[in-house]
């Protein structure tokens, strides 16, 4: 049996993680945490995470940005392995997460679908054939009107798996309403829309000449990243300190 903190259990997405885990024979959510405490759960739940005096095998979160400072010097002293999904960190907080994962177990993804990472890596090996043949790239990704964070971790995600199969010669533009020129050849845009209830959508488009081949993965539920997460922390559990990612998760590594 494999114990689990879900750090941010109130949210959305850490309630569906409670759910999808107390129906998995393999897993067992021994504590939450989560700031707000409006929702009643069948494990104990704390306020932050240094409260959390509870045993587990390895922690998801879904928390906040805000909160991860906490969460991983949490997972460092105690050597509990961590799933963080948490997006929009910033970069010092992304070199401390690095810094974590030479004392830890960490795995970390903008995205938790499957469908998502199995992208990345189609992306990689369709870039360098169609930007030879002068391909532009676009990615356009629509979410619901609450999220905080635009572009979404996922677009850039997507991005850098083209750019890193390019070496690295792309810049990133969010924004072209203030100038007028032509569209440079080694730029790759990048376009939020924010509405509704939409769980997340992303369009990665190669325009060509007389021709456009689209790149497209829709999620209709967030049990999509439940999922993904669930399946993430059963394979990091028991695993040595290290950067992990969900394509080391989907090849078995």
């Amino acid at each position: 049996m494999i114990r689990i903190i879900v750090h941010g259990c109130n949210g959305r997405m850490g309630q569906f993680i409670s759910r999808m885990a107390a129906a998995d024979p393999e897993l067992e959510v021994v504590a939450g945490v989560d700031a707000s405490q409006h929702i009643t759960n069948p494990f104990p739940v704390f306020e932050r995470i240094g409260d959390c005096g509870i045993e587990a095998d390895a922690v998801i979160d879904f928390a906040s940005a805000g909160a991860v400072d906490e969460l991983l010097a949490f997972c460092v002293d105690r050597k509990v392995p961590c799933v963080l999904c948490t997006t929009g960190l910033s970069e010092e907080q992304l070199k401390k997460t690095e810094e974590a994962a030479g004392k830890v177990a960490i795995l970390k993804s903008a995205n938790m679908s499957i469908g998502i990472n199995l992208l990345q890596k189609l992306l990689a090996e369709a870039a360098p054939v169609l930007a030879a043949a002068g391909f532009d790239m676009e990615i356009v990704e629509k979410h619901h009107s609450q999220k905080l964070d635009a572009p979404s971790g996922t677009a850039l995600a997507l991005a850098d798996s083209l750019n890193g199969a390019l070496g690295q010669a792309y810049t990133y533009v969010y924004d072209r309403s203030g100038r007028r020129e032509k569209r440079p050849e080694k730029e790759i845009g990048i376009s939020a829309v924010r509405g509704g209830t939409i769980v997340g959508d992303h369009d990665v488009i190669f325009a060509g000449t007389d021709e456009v081949i689209t790149f497209s993965h829709r999620a209709y539920s967030r049990e999509v990243f439940a999922k993904g997460a669930i399946q993430a922390a059963k394979y990091l559990a028991g695993k040595p300190a290290g950067y992990y990612h969900m394509s080391d998760v989907i090849e078995g590594r």
